[in-house]
């Protein structure tokens, strides 16, 4: 996996909507190949980022952090 992407569970100050689309990309240039796709791509790139974002906004959203972890990782 792309080193560049950092871990956004129990992140302090918590992740923003900025660093999890920042995450998206990083993906998804990964599984594409592609650090900017052609203008034949532009379309469907853009829409899996924008997926892959929502999902990972429900992960984050959704996961329980225990407190011993969060305050473990300060």
């Amino acid at each position: 996996m792309c080193r560049s992407i950092k871990t956004l569970r129990g992140a302090e100050p918590p992740a923003t909507d900025h660093d999890v689309r920042a995450a998206a990309l990083q993906f998804v240039r990964k599984l594409s190949g592609y650090r900017a796709p052609s203008n034949a791509n532009r379309e469907v790139f853009d829409t899996a980022v924008d997926e892959v974002a929502l999902a990972a906004e429900r992960l984050l959203d959704g996961l329980q952090v225990r407190t011993a972890f969060a305050a473990s990782r300060r």
